[in-house]
């Protein structure tokens, strides 16, 4: 099985490299790679993002060709895509982090500032969390409900269809952390820099 993660110049992406080559038994082959022909020929993406959502979109927008490609993996071939923080929000119709900004809408919503209450909750929401799986998916196999996650976020992806959500985590309101449409899952909070658990998450992707 080939996986490819989508390196298009959006910040660091090592700890997710190194994460999915951890985890990664001798038949699956891990590619770091913004090739389009060998993103159109893997079985798997990864799309990590790391800064704002209109940097990380413009970034996916300066590869000529990646959203047409990326667009065409999951939405005709619906072949399984991971996003990963930003890379999440980007499945939205909309993003409004620094200026209003067209996603990919793979998963009907917007991205939204957190609202932290008057300051009451400080921004960005940095740390570990728990969360709560409200969808049976594989992609918990061996996940205990309440697990504690590693998030670094201000804004937040609200989807219009609420079956979409797969997990949320309490902080200033109910934040919706995971996704799942079909063969697109998303996690706002980062499985690489989760420990254990999060290695775990990233098994399960590996075994859809």
């Amino acid at each position: 099985m080939n996986v490819t993660i989508v390196d298009y110049n959006s910040g660091n992406i090592s700890s997710v490299i190194n994460s999915f080559k951890e985890v990664a038994k001798d038949n699956v082959n891990i590619t770091v790679s913004s090739d389009l022909g060998m993103i159109k020929s893997c079985d798997k993406v990864v799309l990590p993002g790391q800064g704002s959502f209109k940097s990380c979109v413009s970034a996916l927008n300066n590869i000529s060709g990646l959203v047409d490609v990326l667009n065409d993996f999951t939405v005709v071939h619906k072949k399984p895509i991971l996003g990963i923080c930003v890379g999440l929000q980007m499945f939205a119709d909309v993003g409004y982090e620094e200026t209003e900004t067209k996603g990919l809408s793979w998963i009907p919503g917007k991205v939204l500032k957190i609202d932290n209450k008057n300051g009451k909750y400080k921004l960005p929401h940095i740390g570990w969390n728990q969360i709560n799986i409200v969808k049976q998916s594989s992609m918990y196999n061996n996940i205990e409900n309440n697990s504690h996650m590693y998030f670094v976020h201000s804004y937040e992806f609200v989807p219009e269809d609420k079956k979409v959500i797969s997990a949320t985590t309490d902080y200033s309101s109910k934040i919706v952390c995971a996704v799942e449409k079909e063969n697109i899952f998303g996690t706002q909070f980062h499985p690489e820099k989760s420990d254990k658990v999060g290695l775990t998450l990233i098994q399960n992707f590996l075994k859809i």
